[in-house]
């Protein structure tokens, strides 16, 4: 049984420039990830360059330091953690 979920919140500030490095650290992870959340504001003429992604991380092998240390690497994101324990 889980007794705590750690959530994360990725802003990227530019998706043009850094969607591509951010993809490939969570496709590296991606069996860490439960849960995934992506949006961006779009409007009738223009789709923002800034995103939003929202993590739900199951960790049973502590492999999410390694994680998070590859996402505070890349240049041009800001990424935010939320922990629940029970």
């Amino acid at each position: 049984m889980v007794d705590h979920i750690k959530i994360i919140g990725i802003l990227i500030k530019d998706r043009i420039k850094e969607a591509n490095h951010t993809q490939a650290v969570l496709s590296k992870y991606a069996h860490l990830i439960r849960t995934r959340l992506g949006f961006h504001e779009v409007s009738e003429y223009t789709c923002s360059r800034v995103g939003f992604i929202v993590l739900q991380i199951v960790d049973t092998n502590n492999e999410y330091n390694q994680m998070r240390k590859e996402l505070d690497e890349i240049y041009g994101i800001e990424v935010q953690e939320m922990n629940f324990n029970w």
